[in-house]
């Protein structure tokens, strides 16, 4: 026989048939109240118990004929504050229900926590006759409330505690939680820390960043660079783990989900970047300081060299022309004298070539010309304030990294800078500036060097590039080799160094150094 189905959610109610509802026997109720899980009283007026079911006696410990004709304060224990039996009776003297928790005590003097509800039962007059009376053990439930109530206070204590900022998002990126130190850092940066640095996080690490995501595996220790205008550059190192965490809404009870989670510790190391700068700073101060002791001594040799040079061609001039009088038997002890004094004047020549120092062997690597750029403007800091020079430095963003010599390129672009604050102290008025930019392109990166200075008049454009070329006084002890060695360094590079010439505001220095293949701005 085909059993008839289940009715569901959808099932609309059966239509009323108008007659009288069928009765409950009264039997019925009572087997209700004797079966019921929950522990059920009847008490008078007075709350002495009048009845108790037999789940009253598993939970209390008391059978029903120990408890009849007692008050109901038979269970009551001292730890139950004075005020919530008040409470109570104010309650229930309204003729309302009254719901909450108090602490019993057993037969055997063990207690417990109970979820109680009295019920006043009113007759047709509007008194009170009884008590309804229905309690529940929730010691263990409490138990595990407090337990996790516990555990979440000793988690934020100890997140508080800690020396590191940590913050939970979630799938939207959105702070759930934080620490005092996240705080402080929200105070530092003026915004949403993680935001800023979720964003630089993909910048730098973005394909690394989203294969940790999709396999949940944590990232540690990515150290991150913020730079806002007009504050000095922080750093971080950031540590990522992903988690998951069960859905607790009615909805996922029967359809478990899940909720996503990203934990951001956030470190703050800048003081020991500052001291990390110091030292680098400082070995590239005195690695620069040697590099300018042996350029200078190159260039003092070289002009020795170049000096001596041009004598020394006058006297083999004159030797050929001696020679060809000694083949007519004329001049010829002369000859054969001045034949040696070039000779020995050559292989000194030649001895002074080779005791000019060479460039140490550098090897080639990947350089930012951001960092170079940025370093000399802190190794020239000095300089740059005695003069009164305000510095305009742009530098363009995610620039692509060059081939070539570090030293070198830094010695190129001291050199560049020195001459830019060397032409602004000739003014003896007006605003002292000196603007620098860095912009990528798809094969090369440019660089401009600007000053406010009084200029290079066209006609020397060529030739300040010219060795020995200077426009200072012999008193100023230049040689004239300064522009000359840069172009050099420049085009072993095999870029191209040039001034603007239609730049007429001062002087403008342009410097275009290629990128390895593949590399973009």
């Amino acid at each position: 026989m085909r059993q008839p189905d289940a009715p569901d959610d959808t099932t609309p109610p059966p239509e009323d048939s108008g007659g009288p509802s069928p009765a409950v026997p009264p039997q019925v109720f009572r087997q209700v109240v004797e079966q019921a899980a929950l522990a059920i009283s009847i008490t008078d007026a007075h709350a002495h118990i009048l009845y108790a079911n037999p789940t009253f006696e598993r939970v209390t410990g008391y059978s029903e004929a120990e408890v009849i004709g007692n008050n109901e304060s038979i269970l009551s224990y001292r730890v139950t504050p004075k005020i919530v039996y008040e409470t109570l009776w104010a309650q229930l003297k309204r003729q309302r229900p009254w719901n909450g928790l108090l602490v019993n005590r057993r037969k055997d003097g063990s207690r417990y926590l109970a979820d109680l509800t009295i019920t006043p039962v009113v007759d047709e007059s509007g008194q009170t006759t009884h008590y309804l009376g229905m309690h529940r053990d929730v010691t263990e439930v409490h138990r595990l409330e407090r337990q996790v109530q516990n555990h979440k206070a000793l988690t934020e204590s100890v997140v508080d505690a800690a020396q590191v900022a940590i913050v939970l998002l979630d799938e939207n990126e959105r702070v759930l939680l934080d620490n005092q130190e996240y705080k402080k850092l929200i105070g530092d940066l003026g915004r949403e820390p993680a935001a800023m640095l979720m964003v630089t996080l993909r910048a730098q690490f973005g394909p690394e960043l989203e294969r940790a995501r999709s396999k949940r595996r944590s990232l540690s220790n990515r150290e991150v660079l913020i730079e806002q205008p007009g504050r000095p550059p922080r750093w971080f190192t950031c540590s990522i783990s992903w988690f998951e965490e069960q859905d607790v809404s009615a909805d996922a009870f029967y359809e478990p989900a899940k909720r996503n989670y990203l934990l951001l510790t956030i470190q703050d190391i800048s003081e020991l970047k500052q001291q990390q700068e110091a030292i680098r700073i400082n070995g590239l101060r005195a690695l620069l300081a040697e590099q300018e002791r042996i350029q200078g001594l190159r260039e003092t040799l070289a002009g020795a060299v170049y000096q001596l040079e041009g004598p020394l061609n006058l006297l083999e001039a004159a030797v050929k022309m001696l020679d060809r009088r000694r083949e007519n038997g004329d001049e010829a002890p002369l000859a054969t004298a001045l034949d040696d004094a070039v000779r020995n004047s050559r292989e000194t020549l030649d001895t002074l070539r080779a005791s000019i120092p060479d460039d140490a062997g550098e090897r080639v690597q990947a350089i930012d010309l951001n960092t170079i750029l940025r370093d000399i403007l802190k190794l020239s800091t000095p300089s740059l304030l005695a003069a009164g020079v305000v510095v305009d430095w742009q530098p363009g963003a995610m620039l692509p990294p060059v081939s070539g010599r570090m030293t070198q390129l830094c010695t190129l672009f001291k050199q560049l800078i020195d001459n830019a604050v060397e032409a602004l102290n000739e003014m003896r008025g007006g605003l002292r500036e000196l603007r620098i930019r860095t912009q990528g392109y798809s094969d090369h990166v440019e660089i401009v060097i600007e000053d406010s200075g009084p200029g290079i008049p066209e006609e020397w454009r060529y030739k300040v590039f010219q060795p020995f070329f200077t426009t200072k006084g012999a008193d100023q002890h230049h040689l004239g080799m300064g522009l000359a060695i840069a172009q050099e360094t420049v085009a072993r590079h095999g870029g191209m160094l040039d001034i603007d010439p239609a730049f007429l505001a001062g002087c403008r220095m342009r410097v275009q150094l290629p990128c390895p293949q593949g590399e973009s701005s």
